[in-house]
């Protein structure tokens, strides 16, 4: 025993003097105008032993040996710039450096280059978390990739997202998305960390950057859908004076003229300022457009710590309802011309959309930041239209008319703290929070004529359609307040450099107030039950990192969803409890050539525990007819894999391309009458999608400053219509199936001093294909079309 203590004190102290060798290089790196440089690279030359700087610019190398290294700052798209720096044998090292750029020349140079996925965290995950950290996949799309492929809609973003698709255009009035067998409705739509709502599309020359969390963001957000969530976020103020006009034309009429001003109006406040007109007819008859748009913001420096932002935006658009070519029999899609239009000329949907935010963010030091912001959203929507294109199978059709008016206000807070601090050993970033909401919708509802006319959608000859506008007048409304409140604490703790782990839990309370109906003409109210959600969601996750450029994680979250709106009830009227979803997922990210080439893959399971679905029996024992009978006794079941790669193998070539597969189907559901069957897949979800762009820049040359691109995107098969039930009424399926389709789109832009064109031809095979939902909005996707943008920067 004495032999083996005595090797043990020699052991320790040969291990305490060989680390008492090695020192700790750490430092900071700012810009010109000295803000911090974060998620840059810095390696020691000689040793490949590299790190990436943190949001405050600061970089930390431990366990280095004596010696003289050379230590190279870069980052894709920068000069890299190099020193000699001098490590002694123990202690630390504190370095400063100043790169060239300014913060906004090196967020430029950083858009344009397609910096790696695995470096800046998405500011809707509210924590300033490495992505290599997070037992999470997340996604952005810049502002460059926006500007080169011309995006007119968020859907023309969304499909660079690899696994989020758009489900279906109900209307052409809206654009709905999808994530892992899940679709997004307005409680996981955001913009500037703010839920908005969904049915009005969003302008797009004013968005920065499109983030996507995807799998569960409950913890963060509350009651949201599992798939993932999506933030918006829109230009910001600079202290430097510049700005962009642009006109924009296309096929079908397009014209769109946009401006961009920005610059100081003092030495601590910035102001930026966009906005666009946009007017075009389409490719489906008689549909048109119009868009206003503007987007005002004010930077105010208070101090060195703190920030206040204020902005706001405005967007009014007009445009033609069109509920596509519709369904003969509930099930074909009829054969007819990707143009035809069976609604009436005058039919209208007028959308109105205000929105205000106030950012405040203060540092406390280093290591502690506050941030708080509060936001108003007001939505309006004035609508009149023929709508629901069910045709027989002859393809008589009587036209139902649809006449809406619907207000939303919607006010949201939250205040956030994000620390990083140390016990013992253990490193920890920790994020703790609350946040509430409030939302008072309006809606009313107007006596117009249930049918407009009879028309043929297969043989227009047969009837004369009407043309008259007919009366209606508002008869009842309906309010429905609704409240949520949630407070959360998150911490990821490093166990060591390779080892970390992610802990975190929320706290949601849901109050749906009573809903107040109010007949218009009677003048008489009534007001339904109020019901209260209450739930806890949990988060955990581990990461390891074998390497700093490799990483590998797990984690399962817990998230719930609410069932009973309106007069949804049990047998007994009483209001269901939550869903309660199970998510899992696996991945690894990795990171090779400093950033140069990135490959993540991401598998995962969500399992929807206590879906809800027609009750077999009422309170008394009879067969249930009633649709707003529940009861918990079903379950879903969505497994799938993604992989997303992005490389920039040479200065001037960036390449984007992800794939994605998911099973999304029914798992249990006990096979009662109204019980959706077990093993269906559930409609609007493809199992396939994929995606992939490559942009080429000249960089030298005759051509230099001409960039080329081609974008390929698909879409795979899936059901539209309505999943089937046990002993429906109906004596067929009623899915809809729908081929898979892909497209190609070819992008050329020119930039010389301060003037660049662009030029994109999309859907250049023209592929003929739909997005469908239900059996009654069945709308084709664009054909081959031409759009150009010609761009001068001041």
């Amino acid at each position: 025993m004495k032999n083996l203590y005595l090797l043990f004190v020699l052991f320790m102290s040969g291990f305490v003097a060989a680390n008492a060798q090695n020192a700790t290089v750490k430092g900071r790196i700012m810009t010109t105008d000295g803000k911090p440089a974060a998620f840059v690279s810095v390696t020691l030359k000689e040793l490949k032993k590299n790190a990436v700087t943190e949001e405050n610019g600061t970089f930390s190398l431990k366990n280095i040996k004596a010696g003289t290294y050379t230590l190279v700052i870069s980052h894709t798209g920068l000069e890299a710039q190099a020193q000699k720096i001098d490590v002694g044998p123990s202690g630390t090292v504190d370095l400063q450096f100043t790169i060239k750029e300014s913060a906004d020349q090196l967020d430029e140079v950083v858009v344009n280059a397609g910096r790696t996925m695995n470096v800046k965290p998405v500011s809707i995950g509210k924590a300033a978390i490495n992505p290599m950290d997070l037992p999470q996949s997340v996604s952005i799309i810049s502002s460059g990739l926006i500007r080169d492929q011309q995006a007119q809609r968020l859907g023309d973003v969304v499909k660079n997202v690899n696994g989020v698709y758009v489900t279906t255009t109900r209307g052409s009035t809206q654009e709905s998305f999808g994530a892992r067998g899940y679709g997004f409705s307005s409680t996981n739509m955001f913009k500037n960390g703010a839920r908005v709502n969904s049915g009005v599309m969003p302008e797009m020359s004013s968005i920065e950057r499109v983030e996507v969390l995807k799998g569960s963001a409950a913890i963060l957000y509350g009651n949201v859908a599992p798939g993932g969530i999506l933030n918006l976020v829109t230009k910001k103020p600079r202290f430097e004076n510049g700005g962009e006009l642009s006109m924009r034309g296309g096929s079908f009429g397009l014209y769109k003229p946009s401006f961009d001003v920005y610059g100081p109006i003092s030495s601590n406040v910035a102001f930026r300022v966009n906005g666009t007109y946009e007017k075009a007819n389409s490719y489906r008859d008689v549909v048109s457009t119009t868009r206003y748009y503007v987007n005002p913001s004010f930077l105010f420096k208070l101090g060195h710590k703190t920030d206040l932002i204020v902005e706001g935006d405005y967007l009014y658009h007009k445009f033609t309802p069109d509920f596509g070519i519709g369904s003969i029999a509930d099930t074909a899609i009829p054969n007819v011309s990707r143009s035809a239009f069976f609604g009436t000329p005058w039919q209208y949907a007028k959308t109105q959309q205000a929105t205000s935010t106030i950012t405040l963010n203060h540092r406390f030091n280093e290591q502690w930041q506050l941030n708080s912001s509060v936001s108003y959203q007001r939505y309006d929507r004035d609508y009149y239209s023929i709508e629901r294109i069910q045709a027989k199978a002859d393809g008589k059709w009587a036209r139902p008319l649809g006449r809406a008016q619907n207000a939303e206000n919607y006010y949201v807070g939250q205040v956030n703290l994000n620390g990083k601090f140390r016990t013992g050993q253990l490193q920890h970033t920790l994020l703790a929070g609350i946040d509430a909401e409030r939302n008072m919708a309006k809606a009313y509802a107007y006596n117009q004529p249930t049918t407009y006319d009879t028309i043929n959608i297969l043989d227009a000859s047969k009837y004369t359609p009407r043309t008259d506008i007919p009366d209606a007048q508002k008869i009842r409304l309906t309010e429905t307040p609704v409240n949520r409140f949630g407070a959360y604490v998150q911490d990821l703790i490093s166990i060591s450099e390779k080892l970390k782990f992610l802990a975190g839990i929320r706290w949601s309370y849901q109050d749906a107030q009573s809903v107040r109906t109010t007949d218009l003409k009677q003048d008489t109210s009534a007001k339904a039950a109020s019901k209260q959600d209450k739930a806890f969601s949990p988060r955990v996750g581990i990461v390891y990192r074998p390497t700093s450029t490799t990483s590998v994680f797990a984690s399962y979250a817990n998230s719930f969803s609410v069932n009973s709106t309106g007069s949804v009830t049990d047998i007994y009227g009483n209001a269901l409890k939550p869903s309660i979803i199970d998510q899992f997922e696996l991945g690894i990210k990795n990171d090779f050539f400093k950033g140069a080439f990135t490959v993540n893959v991401t598998a995962y399971r969500i399992v929807n525990n206590n879906l809800a679905q027609t009750a077999q029996f009422d309170r008394d024992g009879n067969v249930n007819s009633n649709t707003n009978l529940k009861e918990l006794t079903g379950q879903t079941t969505s497994d799938g894999v993604e992989v997303d790669l992005a490389a920039h193998p040479a200065m001037g070539l960036s390449i984007l391309a992800g794939y994605s597969y998911n099973y999304m189907r029914y798992t249990k559901t006990e096979g009662k009458k109204g019980n959706y069957k077990e093993g269906e897949r559930l409609v609007n979800n493809p199992a396939h999608t994929a995606n992939s762009s490559v942009f080429y820049t000249f960089n030298q040359g005759s051509v230099k400053g001409l960039k080329l691109g081609i974008s390929a995107f698909y879409t795979g098969k899936r059901f539209g219509g309505w999943n089937n039930q046990v002993e429906q009424t109906q004596q067929f399926s009623r899915l809809i199936p729908v081929k898979g389709f892909a497209t190609l789109d070819f992008s050329a832009g020119y930039s010389f001093k301060h003037i660049s064109l662009l030029a994109k031809v999309s859907n250049i095979t023209n592929t003929f294909n739909y997005y469908v939902h239900e059996n009654y909005s069945i709308n084709p996707i664009a054909p081959r079309m031409v759009t150009g943008t010609v761009s001068y920067k001041f």
